[in-house]
């Protein structure tokens, strides 16, 4: 494979480190320069884009791309792939391309007040970032029914590995256990991200998948085991309807569901993390967690 990945930040590098460490050729975009060199530490080839435009060298990478990965966020505007390529400049600029993913988010479901979702559940975006993925999902949708390239939309759960974590946030202090009755939240490592992209991009499999862990649970017990692992007191619950937060925090809170990922095992995946308790044994025993560019394949 030769993967192009727009938008190598957290769980691009984590693609691209896997699929460069099996053999495959990997380039990957960020729009700074000094962003290049954690790339480059990743296994992935850097190249400079800051949403706008191809430079004649982003042009000449493309020429033999055959797995584009989109992990660029959208904005009111839409997706800033959609927006550049179109039909025709994609197949002009990839004539080799053979399967794209685009990383989306269990956001698009919006709320079910703590019910199970799938992949077929309706979906109800609640936030304005979720009504953009969705809008976004669907003209890549559309774009891959014209061009005939498969598509395979993975849509990600909270995610969280070495270097963002909740040891982390108890390192440095602005861990907190905010109890908000009956929440739940999914979460996923970045590592069975990449993973899943990998297995999906193997496969030139299309499709919608969640890409998220066996176990939704309140977001103040991730943290209290974090913190029995780290053999220090958790700090206090907080209540959510009184506590201090972001607007875009606050947003979180708002969509309530447990989200399925019996699709994609029904493929024949393994999830390496499938549950927060086992993944962070995991961190903590390997010494991995504060450790962002840890080569863990």
């Amino acid at each position: 494979m030769h993967v192009m990945i727009f938008g190598a930040g957290y769980s691009g590098k984590a693609i691209g480190r896997l699929l460069s460490s099996t053999g495959h050729r990997v380039a990957g975009t960020t729009r700074s320069s000094e962003k290049q060199s954690a790339l480059r530490e990743c296994g992935i080839a850097p190249l400079l884009f800051d949403g706008s435009e191809i430079s004649p060298t982003l042009k000449a990478e493309l020429a033999t791309v055959t797995h584009l990965v989109q992990s660029i966020a959208p904005g009111r505007d839409g997706d800033p792939l959609i927006r550049l390529f179109g039909e025709n400049e994609l197949k002009a600029l990839m004539p080799k391309l053979e399967w794209i993913a685009y990383l989306s988010t269990v956001g698009v479901y919006g709320d079910h007040g703590g019910a199970w979702v799938d992949e077929d559940t309706v979906l109800n975006p609640v936030s304005q970032r979720s009504v953009e993925r969705v809008e976004a999902e669907m003209s890549w949708q559309a774009l891959a029914e014209r061009t005939g390239v498969p598509l395979a939309i993975l849509r990600l759960s909270g995610i969280y590995g070495p270097g963002r974590n909740a040891f982390v946030n108890l390192s440095n202090g602005t861990a907190r256990r905010l109890v908000k009755k009956d929440q739940v939240f999914n979460r996923i490592r970045v590592e069975d991200i990449a993973g899943a992209t990998a297995f999906l991009g193997e496969r030139l499999q299309p499709g919608i998948y969640n890409v998220t862990d066996d176990e939704p649970c309140p977001p103040q017990d991730v943290v209290a085991e974090a913190a029995r692992l780290m053999g220090i007191a958790p700090p206090p619950e907080q209540s959510f309807e009184t506590a201090e937060l972001t607007p875009m925090a606050r947003s979180f809170y708002g969509e309530n569901k447990r989200v399925s990922n019996r699709r994609l095992k029904a493929l024949g995946f393994a999830f390496s993390h499938p549950d927060y308790r086992q993944s962070l044994q995991d961190l903590w025993s390997n010494g991995t967690w504060n450790k962002a560019g840890h080569r863990a394949f």
